[in-house]
């Protein structure tokens, strides 16, 4: 009896191992029966749907504010109504002074963007030099940029007066210093690889500051020019908010004085609209000098 079971024995663990295997082989087959998982997709709206979109948003919100301040759930006297900011607008436009301030704010912001973006990057172009030099600079930059600018905006005003000047130094103080960064972190980011390359193949220092310094950092200036453009129309309206005989700042300030909530959001709204149009320029001429570089 012990014998026979000692044969059975056997014949039932090949018996259980050839099950097992079986449901091994089913399992898997189960398994790749399965379908493959698939990442998750969205499909993109056409660019005529967005737009339709913000309109719609921009359309409701203007819709329910003029609801809401005919039925009294807006308060008119501070929030306005946007049929009374319409009137407003067409009234700034054609009676009042509302090209010679968009002209002025833009002037300044212009001439300070400009000013302050190409010395920033002449500055920081020229630590390349000597490290000596920008070793001795650099902490004037760093203290130079960690002042409220902004707060210094009335000494501004008193050295350089109440026109145009005053505003464009404020918004090139404002750029300057932001631009002198950029460059400079360029400057040390360049391979000195290169540079030994250049000097082995006999180049002058002021050949590979032209063929190899300033190509090489043109990345890092057209990068910053974005951030200068909004930089530099701050500073303008701040300066025309402390004191100003024009700019849409100084026509924010009056009707904020004198509690014409129109004429604020009407002036909001201009500066908001150049401030676009400035941004979008400044960004078409951005692409446009990668692609320029990218060809060469």
């Amino acid at each position: 009896m012990a014998l026979q079971d000692a044969v059975e024995s056997p014949d039932g663990t090949r018996s259980l191992a050839a099950g097992h295997d079986r449901a091994s082989a089913a399992g898997a087959g189960a398994a790749r029966r399965l379908p493959a998982r698939r990442l998750p997709t969205q499909k993109d709206w056409p660019a005529w749907a967005i737009v339709a979109t913000q309109v719609g948003i921009l359309a409701g919100a203007i819709a329910l504010w003029e609801i809401g301040a005919r039925t009294g759930v807006v308060d008119s006297f501070f929030w306005s109504q946007p049929s009374q900011i319409l009137r407003t607008l067409v009234l700034f436009f054609t009676e009042g002074d509302a090209w010679t301030d968009i002209g002025f704010t833009f002037q300044s912001t212009i001439y300070g963007f400009v000013i302050g973006t190409t010395a920033g990057s002449l500055i920081g172009l020229s630590f390349w030099w000597s490290k000596n030099y920008a070793a001795i600079v650099q902490p004037y930059i760093i203290c130079f940029e960690s002042l409220p600018k902004l707060a210094l905006a009335p000494l501004v005003i008193l050295v350089f007066g109440l026109g145009l000047a005053s505003k464009v130094a404020i918004a090139t103080a404002l750029t300057l210093v932001v631009s002198t960064l950029t460059t400079y972190a360029g400057v040390k980011a360049l391979d000195p690889d290169g540079e030994k390359l250049f000097y082995s193949l006999g180049a002058s220092r002021l050949q590979v500051f032209r063929k190899l310094v300033v190509p090489f950092c043109l990345p890092w200036i057209i990068s910053v020019l974005r951030v200068n453009i909004g930089l530099a129309l701050t500073g303008a309206i701040v300066g025309e908010f402390i004191a100003s005989q024009h700019g849409l700042g100084r026509a924010i300030l009056y009707a904020g004085q004198t509690y014409d909530i129109a004429l604020v959001w009407v002036a909001v709204l201009v500066l908001s609209t150049l401030s676009v149009i400035m941004y979008v320029s400044v960004s078409w001429l951005e692409r446009r000098l990668i692609a320029g570089i990218g060809n060469q």
